[in-house]
Parts: C-alpha cells; structure tokens; sequence
C-alpha cells in the first residue's frame, strides 16, 4: 500500500509538519513521488516512522534514532521494547498494533495485545490502547482512511479477545440489574457494546446483548416480555441530526418506563434535543461508576 503525509500523520498521531521537519533536518523518510509531486510513502517507511515515534516517545532524541540505520532502529527498538510492559507506554502498544494491523502479523498482534490486557485489565487495555487505536485508524467514526480488510482483520481480533474474556465469566445472578445492548439496525461496530457488556458482567448484572443492526421493532419486543431496568445503545456512525433524533424519540417512546443509556460519537449525541431523561456517557470513566452495583442499587431505592 501507499500513503500520504496526511495519513502518516493519523497513524502515527505525529503532525505532517514535524514529519516534513524530520525528513529534511535528519533523513528520517524517504518519501517517492507522484507524477503530481505529492509525498508517497509505502508500508516500509510507514513501519519505520512508527518505530521511530515509539523511540522517541520513550525518551530518544530524533536526532540519535535518525542517525541510526534502519537495521539500527529495528535493533534499538527491539532491545528497548521486548519485554516492557509498563501501563505509561500505551504510544507504543497504539503504534506497533497499527503496524502489525496493516501487516496482516495477526500472531505479532495476538502477542502484543494480550501483553496490553495482562498489564492493564481488558478494560485498561480498552481504554488506554485499543480505543485510542480504533480512533487514529478511523474505524470509530467511519473515516475511509483504510481498506476493510485491516479494517474486519483488526476489529474481528479484538472481538475475539472481548469474547474470551466474557466466555471466562461466571454466569450472573438473579440480584443484578438487567441490562439490554443493542445498536441500531444502521450500525454494526459493536466493539464498545461488547466491551459494555463484559464490564457489566464483571459487575453481575444480567445483559440481554442484541448485538448490532437491531430494530426498534425487536427491541419493543423484548421489552414487552422481560423486565428490563435498562437500555443501553451505541450511536458511531456519522448522521444527520434529524435521523438520529427521530430514532432517539422512537426509542424514548418504546422505553417508557425503563432508563435509556447512550453513548458514541460526541458530534451526533451533542445535537440531540429534549434528551434530559437519557443518561449519556462521555466517558469509560462515568459508564464504570455507574454500573457498580452498590451505587446503583442504592440510587433505585
């Protein structure tokens, strides 16, 4: 594959102007050149650049990675980074997933995150690594910026960790609160609902998981059927306003004597009107204060 600066500046998280700087003050990239004259890069020099942000995050100056061969830097990473797993480099567990990601090293991948969820929790590890991650590559909120096959190669290994670790739980009571996930029947990135899920079972609660492309229709349904205390959905996906307001209405009407959850794309669920009786989490943060259960309990009665 080929890639622009401005790529390189979201894969990286480095700003193409630094980028220019480090190309002509210390020979970091070597980019080609379209017929256009615009700065090509190919799957090498994206590799490279991502290993010399993770040097140089970690404490090296440009200058001395730079002056190094790429042989040089691949040695120089390898020695600093093979065995870390201290929970202040979540730079370099972003960069190196990135570069094992667009790769297709699905056994380097494997490796490193599960690296990342032993030191961190898989929540820590969502948090700090695999959220961060989804964002510069686009996939939270829908960028084209790389093809879907590193897009399903990506999230499909990362669904399959949320699933192992969900399958390891012990089955909840019948004391939690009862929990429906589901995203609406226009989106299907369920990695946060899945993540959602797995941390309310870490809590005891009982989860009704729909998964994604789920009707309002089915949702009704279930409602009608089973005592739910709450309902929590995901909006990723970039829509106009009056959409997502009319799928919030729709939703508050079938979910009426039941609390609604929202989370995902800041941008769409900031412009939602008349939205004071739908809790909306901003952050991992309040989603993991709200869901323990002594202080949710305590709040109900």
């Amino acid at each position: 594959m080929t890639y622009s600066i401005s790529d390189l500046e979201q894969l990286s998280g480095i700003h193409s102007h630094t980028i220019r700087i480090w190309e002509q003050r210390y020979k970091a990239l070597s980019p080609m050149r379209s017929q256009g004259n615009t700065r090509l890069y190919d799957d090498k020099q994206l590799r490279k650049l991502l290993n010399i942000v993770s040097l140089n995050k970690s404490g090296f100056k440009i200058s001395k990675i730079c002056s190094l061969s790429d042989e040089g830097i691949e040695k120089l990473f390898d020695q600093q980074f093979s065995y870390s797993s201290d929970d202040d480099q979540a730079d370099y567990y972003i960069s190196q997933l990135i570069r094992h990601g667009l790769a297709f090293d699905e056994r380097s991948f494997n490796a490193l995150i599960d690296q990342g969820i032993y030191s961190l929790g898989l929540a820590g590890c969502y948090r700090k690594i695999i959220y961060p991650l989804l964002v510069r590559l686009g996939l939270m909120w829908r960028k084209d910026d790389i093809c879907p096959a590193h897009e399903h190669f990506l999230c499909n290994i990362i669904r399959q960790k949320i699933f192992t670790h969900i399958n390891n739980l012990q089955p909840a009571g019948q004391s939690g609160e009862s929990w429906l996930l589901f995203l609406p029947e226009d989106e299907d990135h369920d990695i946060g609902l899945l993540l959602a899920s797995y941390m309310l079972r870490m809590q005891h609660h009982q989860v009704i998981f729909l998964g994604s492309k789920v009707p309002l229709d089915s949702v009704k349904r279930v409602l009608s059927t089973l005592k739910v205390s709450h309902v929590l959905l995901f909006m990723i996906k970039s829509r106009l306003a009056a959409a997502a307001q009319k799928l919030i209405d729709q939703l508050s009407e079938i979910c009426s004597s039941t609390k609604i959850h929202l989370a995902g794309n800041s941008q769409v669920i900031g412009k939602l009107t008349h939205i004071d009786h739908i809790n909306w989490f901003k952050s991992l943060a309040e989603f993991e204060k709200t869901i323990q259960y002594p202080a949710l309990h305590e709040r109900n009665f």
